[in-house]
């Protein structure tokens, strides 16, 4: 066990923290907040621990792959293992850093955390892959074994994505992977114009440019757009551009008074129906946990749009049976493997089988099913995903328009009319597209 650490400000210690206690089950990006909060790092600090946490994640597999021989199967002590990833990343993946230094900083971590013997064990292991060399995963005779090594992805999904997209597509969906996501938000056009949402971040040292996909969209680097005057305002939202565009597809108008979102924690694409409702129009956003649905109320309070937003505990599977009155507007935005948030979440590759993906279907089929038979004559439905399978995609829909021969599917359109000359009905976003979140939106109408 290492030695109890309650506060640092060294951020690679805080590094191997967080990714035990990732390995542990937590999420990336929640234990990763919860630390910068606790500890005091200056801002470069939390952008090495940032970097040094999503990038071990990232590369998990190939760094283990170069580990592997010098460890010779030993079990290891998991912030040990850790630890020694870290350094491994920092070594071969991060340019600024000289290799005497991060050694010298690993060494001194094993003693901070362990004990002189870890730290001896840390320091043979580190002069030992300097001296004989880390193995080259480009000598990996198997495709699929060498992709799946290389890119730090499951075999199981290099072979399903080139199976459904060719292995061009899926090479370069691979090497988007582990670049790094802009920071983007959605401003509220309830409070605000882009405009005046951009001239304050600017003012306080932010660098900001439009987004390429969705309308109300901002990329901004510079600093932690959350820390703001403008996001503690709630004049904005952090959200990825390709998460926007779901409800744009919903096309919601003067005419719009009832709108369902089916799945809806935490609240972002809830607050963005919200914003763009007119009058005592509203929207009912459902999850079926009680702590999720506070989660949607408190974003709802904190951009302004609480008397928008009714957020109620229910299985969307329910909804036949929980409301009378049909809706204008429903997105099914539905639970999914997220495998097109891997850029964002890297650890939900390490977790996710066809096992599940099978079973998240079978789900998601019957929340649409649930949620399309409240829907009025002539209203929309949008049903939108995070991941990049067709199981979860296309097939489903394939599925429900067998089911439900009163709805017809159209064309998803954006406000930006992105991939206005596919021809695909759905809007099928990949990763390496324009470096978001992959996303599936499909649009039905209800005929009259």
């Amino acid at each position: 066990m290492p030695k109890k650490i309650t506060h640092s400000d060294n951020p690679r210690l805080l590094a191997v923290l967080t990714l035990s206690k990732v390995k542990n089950g937590a999420y990336s990006n929640l234990q990763l907040n919860q630390i910068i909060k606790q500890n005091p790092l200056k801002d470069t600090d939390k952008g090495l621990l940032t970097t040094l946490v999503y990038g071990t994640i990232q590369y998990r597999m190939l760094l283990e792959f170069w580990l592997a021989p010098f460890v010779k199967g030993k079990k290891l002590e998991n912030w040990v293992r850790e630890l020694l990833l870290t350094a491994l990343f920092q070594w071969q993946e991060l340019d600024r850093i000289p290799k005497h230094a991060l050694f010298n900083e690993t060494i001194e971590i094993a003693k901070t955390m362990g004990n002189v013997g870890t730290a001896e064990f840390v320091t043979a292991v580190l002069h030992s892959m300097d001296r004989k060399g880390l193995p080259d995963p480009k000598k990996i005779e198997d495709l699929t074994k060498r992709l799946s090594v290389t890119y730090s992805v499951p075999e199981w999904l290099v072979k399903e994505l080139t199976a459904q997209l060719g292995a061009d597509k899926t090479d370069r969906i691979l090497q988007s992977l582990n670049h790094a996501p802009e920071q983007s938000a959605r401003v509220n056009t309830a409070k605000a114009d882009k405009q005046t949402v951009r001239a304050s971040l600017e003012e306080e040292g932010y660098t900001v440019k439009d987004g390429q996909l969705a309308a109300d969209a901002l990329l901004i680097s510079g600093g932690h757009v959350a820390s703001s005057t403008a996001y503690k305002k709630g004049l904005l939202t952090v959200q990825d551009e390709s998460a926007m565009l779901p409800v744009e597809a919903m096309q919601i108008d003067d005419s719009v008074q009832r709108v369902l979102d089916a799945a809806a924690a935490p609240g972002g694409k809830t607050t963005q129906i919200a914003q763009y409702l007119q009058g005592d129009a509203r929207v009912t956003a459902l999850d079926i946990h009680d702590h999720k649905v506070k989660l949607i109320a408190q974003n709802a309070a904190r951009l302004g749009l609480a008397d928008r937003v009714d957020a109620m505990a229910l299985d969307a599977r329910k909804i036949p049976d929980s409301f009378e009155e049909g809706f204008d507007r429903i997105l099914v935005d539905a639970p999914c493997s997220g495998l097109g948030l891997l850029r964002r979440k890297p650890e939900i590759r390490y977790d996710k089988t066809m096992a599940d993906v099978a079973h998240l279907a079978a789900l998601q089929l019957a929340i649409l099913e649930a949620a399309a038979s409240k829907l009025k004559k002539g209203g929309q439905l949008v049903y939108s995903t995070c991941t990049i399978l067709d199981q979860e995609n296309d097939q489903v829909v394939q599925q429900f328009l067998k089911k439900r021969p009163d709805f017809v599917q159209k064309k998803t359109v954006t406000k930006k009319l992105i991939q206005a000359d596919r021809t695909d009905l759905a809007l099928k976003i990949y990763p390496d597209d324009y470096q978001t979140d992959g996303f599936y939106i499909a649009t039905f109408q209800r005929k009259d």
